[in-house]
């Protein structure tokens, strides 16, 4: 996929928080990222992702990368 065409990869971050009962501001605190680039992530703006934070927001939501993470249009 060229640098320039949109990635169809949904993060589900508000559902996850949702259902967890926490907010934005305490997931943050909890993976060590900031408010903003949590933000850029849930909606979608982000061009990638490391490990480390992905298992971080696992960890802290308690959910698995699947559960995070799906594919639009599948």
């Amino acid at each position: 996929m060229p640098p320039d065409e949109e990635h169809r990869i949904r993060v589900n971050i508000d559902r996850l928080v949702a259902e967890r009962g926490m907010t934005l501001t305490q997931l943050a605190e909890r993976v060590g990222i900031t408010q903003a680039n949590l933000s850029v992530l849930k909606n979608g703006r982000a061009r990638a992702i490391r490990f480390s934070t992905l298992t971080a927001l696992c960890e802290a939501l308690s959910c698995a990368p699947g559960d995070l993470l799906s594919l639009e249009g599948s």
